[in-house]
């Protein structure tokens, strides 16, 4: 196991948009700052799930490809050449443990030091919601697809999208531009998104298909061929399309925050209004954490980044005087 025996002012674990940015924000304060991530590239679930999706919730942006927004945090991250993050990836946090004025964190790959720690981890490990059926599993990535990661993949193409979130919602409207026609199923009459989404997929060319379940996935000559049947009825429905989308949500695990020994409330990680935990030097934001109000957005951990890093900051140099405004960091 190789040691690292630099100590850093903060370790960030979580290369995701949330915690890109606050090892943005803790150059800013110049701040000697690690991030730790685990998968091969930075971007999180964005990067990795995401990459075509449209994103419309982070300010001053009205829309931004998710690639795109990963290759914006990045560049915005690595600015400062005095202060930019060292950056590890493919690399997991094994363990935690608290020194006296430090923490040691052992990794897949070394053992390193550092004085703060910020927990910026989403919601851990993450894989799709699959179908409630049993079907071919050859047609995943053939005809079934849990995720785009390249819209000209559907370009043309009869797509149905399964789901009735805002992702759902979401990728109907995005594919609406590109795909020949786009049917979306829900099980429910209702769908669950936003207002504004679900009054633009109203007036969209997107054909809703409510209420009905899909019961059965047979490939044909044509294309794929779904069986659906009306939910609370018994009105039964085929539709052919060349490819189904399945948009059900994730399920994630977060079990490395009990590996670590961290307190947790239902699977999440308790925070202050300073985004602190119980346990002195250790922070949280984004999806991993929870507190009184806490909603779930890419725009919610860019907010809580600067709480969190402007609050270890003082903590490390009490004799830095915290900046009133963004302006006012030349």
């Amino acid at each position: 196991m190789q040691q690292d025996n630099h100590l850093y002012d903060l370790t960030v674990i979580g290369g995701g948009p949330s915690g890109m940015f606050a090892a943005f924000y803790a150059g800013l304060r110049e701040l000697d700052t690690q991030l730790i991530e685990s998968l091969p590239q930075l971007g999180g679930q964005v990067a990795a799930l995401y990459p075509e999706k449209i994103i419309r919730d982070v300010a001053g942006l009205p829309h931004i490809k998710g690639r795109d927004l990963v290759h914006n945090l990045q560049a915005q991250m690595l600015q400062f050449n005095d202060f930019k993050p060292h950056i590890f990836c493919d690399e997991e946090v094994l363990s935690l443990e608290k020194h006296a004025t430090e923490f040691v964190l052992t990794t897949t790959k070394r053992i390193t030091h550092t004085r703060q720690v910020l927990v910026a981890i989403g919601g851990g490990a993450f894989s799709p919601r699959p179908l409630a059926i049993k079907y071919d599993p050859q047609l995943n990535g053939q005809n079934v697809f849990y995720f785009v990661k390249d819209l000209a993949d559907f370009a043309g193409q009869t797509v149905a999208i399964a789901g009735g979130g805002d992702s759902a919602i979401d990728w109907a409207l995005t594919l609406e531009n590109v795909a020949n026609q786009v049917y979306l199923i829900h099980r429910r009459p209702q769908f669950r998104g936003l207002e504004a989404n679900v009054k633009r997929l109203e007036s969209s060319s997107v054909q809703l298909v409510t209420p009905f379940n899909i019961q059965q996935l047979t490939n044909t000559t044509p294309g794929l061929e779904i069986q659906l049947k009306q939910a609370k009825g018994s009105l039964v429905r085929t539709l052919t399309v060349d490819s189904l989308l399945v948009n059900y949500g994730f399920t994630a695990d977060n079990h490395v925050l009990r590996d670590w020994g961290l307190p947790l409330d239902h699977r999440a990680l308790p925070v202050d209004q300073n985004m602190a935990t119980t346990i002195a030097g250790i922070y949280g934001i984004g999806d991993s954490v929870t507190y009184a109000g806490k909603t779930k957005l890419i725009a919610a951990g860019f907010g809580e980044a600067p709480t969190a890093i402007n609050h270890i900051a003082e903590t490390l140099y009490p004799e830095r005087k915290q900046p009133l405004h963004s302006t006012s960091i030349a």
